[in-house]
């Protein structure tokens, strides 16, 4: 049980988001309204997107410098995990955008970015796919890696702050914290941030947990 508190953390904080971002009273604003609730879950799948994905490039710098097998999956793993969150991310950025801006796509510098940025972490499983000798898939893999994550940042942190965006705090548009983000607000918030990393920390470990079965099955065949 002393090794598992974070997970129970994980459950409670989620439990308390959902229930409490439904329920809890929201500050009234124009155009988002209601919607604002979404922050909740939309904002905390990119914060837990970037933990995980920086965690799979971590792990990517460590097969370089000490190639292992242990390091490659879980570089693979936490790769796979993230594309769970940025996915998740990305459907709830649509709902939102839907009752906000009236379409479940606009052209938005950070909308676009987050798109190729998925794509090209597809395009990282596509290639480990493409390479059936193992070493040099994790090699090739682990230096793609480091170019994906470079990408992340660029399309997701420098551009929609140099361009025009609709996401707040990006193009010239006051972040949250301008708008009356009350305290209420924050006392969602903030456990949601936490309770959704955890959530998607403890996927990626069962992933991990996965793989390593699989693999031990498939070699004592």
């Amino acid at each position: 049980m002393k090794k598992n508190w974070w997970k129970v953390i994980a459950v409670l904080f989620i439990f308390y988001t959902i229930i409490a971002g439904f329920l809890i009273k929201v500050p009234a604003q124009p155009i988002l309204h209601e919607t604002i609730r979404n922050l909740y879950f939309h904002v905390p799948m990119w914060f837990a997107m970037m933990t995980i994905l920086f965690v799979s490039v971590w792990y990517s710098v460590k097969y370089l410098n000490k190639s292992t097998i242990e390091n490659d999956i879980l570089a693979t793993q936490a790769a796979q995990t993230g594309m769970l969150a940025g996915l998740l991310g990305i459907i709830t950025g649509s709902i939102w955008a839907k009752f906000t801006w009236g379409a479940w796509w606009v052209s938005d510098t950070k909308l676009n970015g987050a798109a190729i940025t998925l794509l090209i972490y597809l395009a990282y499983f596509v290639l480990r796919g493409s390479i059936d000798e193992e070493q040099k898939r994790a090699r090739i893999a682990a230096v793609y890696n480091i170019f994906a994550f470079v990408m992340l940042i660029v399309f997701l942190m420098i551009l929609p702050r140099m361009n025009d965006s609709l996401h707040p705090g990006n193009g010239g548009n006051p972040g949250f914290n301008k708008y009356d983000l009350d305290s209420n607000m924050r006392m969602v918030f903030y456990p949601a941030v936490i309770g959704w990393i955890l959530l998607m920390v403890w996927i990626f470990t069962l992933k991990v947990r996965l793989e390593k079965i699989k693999r031990k099955l498939l070699y004592n065949d």
